[in-house]
């Protein structure tokens, strides 16, 4: 191969290795803490929230492996909507990890398929907000801090599959805002 082939070829290796996301530390060191394991679910009918193309366990990957939800939702510290992770940071990790139990394999194989196929999975969204309610995702962040998903997601890292647990209706914003001595105007939030 030719020196130019050769730079050539460090210029794909080095432009893969930084599209793909590197796993986050718990992960990259091969394994998860030495918390509780998560139990292996076949069947997600009868969990709370709807079903999704694939069964992402936020319980295995918040609870279990202790991966922040800023590794998965990093957009939610600038813009308005937290934005469901792209598939390349789902398949940083699992072009490594595979599972360790059937349901788990079978469920990780669906990510890589859609890594290989180039056709994302069609999430459903969860929590919804009407359209005329602005919720800038970013300031509540910057006020409430990074670890405040669960004020209004609730435990997320102990959900086998995630489901709406605050009502997310202007009652309950308000009374947020009134507990935190914020302001309750109405432009606030309708704009």
């Amino acid at each position: 191969m030719t020196n130019s082939g050769w730079q050539a070829a460090r210029g794909v290796v080095c432009a893969v290795l930084l599209a793909v996301p590197a796993p986050p530390p718990a992960v990259a060191q091969g394994g998860s803490s030495a918390g509780p394991v998560a139990p292996d679910i076949k069947d997600t009918g009868s969990l709370a929230g709807p079903r999704q193309p694939i069964f992402f366990r936020h319980d295995v990957h918040a609870g279990q492996d202790k991966i922040p939800c800023l590794y998965c939702h990093y957009t939610v510290t600038v813009s308005s909507e937290p934005g469901i992770p792209a598939l390349q940071t789902c398949i940083g990790c699992h072009q490594i990890i595979g599972g360790s139990t059937p349901s788990h394999k079978a469920e990780i194989q669906k990510v890589r398929t859609a890594w290989s196929e180039r056709h994302p999975p069609e999430w459903i969204r969860i929590h919804a907000l009407p359209g005329f309610v602005r919720f800038p995702h970013m300031r509540h962040i910057k006020v409430l801090g990074t670890n405040a998903c669960a004020t209004c997601h609730g435990q997320v890292e102990s959900m086998a599959q995630v489901s709406q647990v605050s009502t997310l209706r202007m009652g309950w914003c308000v009374h947020c805002h009134a507990e935190r001595k914020v302001s309750q105007d109405c432009t606030v939030c309708h704009y």
